[in-house]
């Protein structure tokens, strides 16, 4: 933020609410997905790859349940159905084995990154409304907060920095996922996979904080500057 900006304070939030959508971000994304590749193939005889494409079923139920949630569709949303649609055609027109599967899985990954870099180019960058989503609790009051923040410079080059970074990171990650899709068995890139793609997410989730933080602190020290040079001026 620059020397005169003072951000508004955020609206209080539901904690047990932000805590339960972790949680079933968490299950339904990682947890289901590994338990019902592993029970599919190694109780009930399945191959690799339908019980592959089974356990994708799980972070669809996560978007649907996300959407039904805060009753509407948000950016977030829609860059997840976005991504599920297209994971799914390429998924039934292409190849089908378990490794040819992950490969794809990896590659829409780098297609966020890629999606991520290219809305750089856009008024507002796709981490905006990503923050937007984990920053608020979806009343209209918490959104109306966050989208007066974009009138900031500090804040719109936070944002603009934390999608570059995003970017260029899951970028990187789908290249190297796809290089241990061939390096490694099928079974244990089930496991390795979700745990990479959430890992990633987690060290990405840190800095984010820690850089925002950091960024929020700044600003604040500015404006608290600009206002005792103020008198004086």
């Amino acid at each position: 933020m620059s020397a005169q900006e003072a951000r508004p304070t955020p609206p209080a939030r539901s904690g047990a609410a932000t805590a339960l959508g972790w949680i079933l971000t968490i299950g339904l994304n990682v947890v289901a997905p590994i338990i019902t590749y592993n029970t599919l193939v190694d109780d009930h005889g399945w191959s690799e790859f339908s019980a592959l494409l089974l356990s994708s079923v799980w972070p669809v139920l996560d978007s649907a349940i996300s959407v039904a949630w805060r009753r509407k569709l948000d950016e977030f949303a829609i860059v997840t159905l976005v991504f599920i649609v297209i994971t799914a055609v390429v998924s039934l027109i292409g190849a089908h084995s378990a490794r040819a599967l992950l490969v794809k899985d990896s590659g829409v990954t780098g297609l966020f990154g890629l999606l991520c870099l290219a809305t750089l180019l856009a008024p507002r960058p796709l981490m905006f409304y990503f923050g937007r989503k984990f920053a608020t609790d979806g009343t209209p009051e918490s959104t109306a907060w966050w989208n007066g923040l974009w009138q900031y410079e500090g804040f719109r080059t936070t944002m603009t920095r934390m999608t570059l970074v995003w970017g260029v990171v899951y970028v990187i990650e789908a290249i190297v996922r796809i290089a241990l899709a061939y390096a490694l068995s099928t079974k244990t890139m089930v496991t390795l996979s979700p745990i990479m793609i959430y890992g990633v997410l987690g060290a990405l989730g840190v800095w984010t904080a820690l850089y925002g933080k950091r960024s929020q602190a700044e600003g604040e020290r500015r404006a608290a500057a600009a206002a005792a040079e103020a008198p004086a001026t």
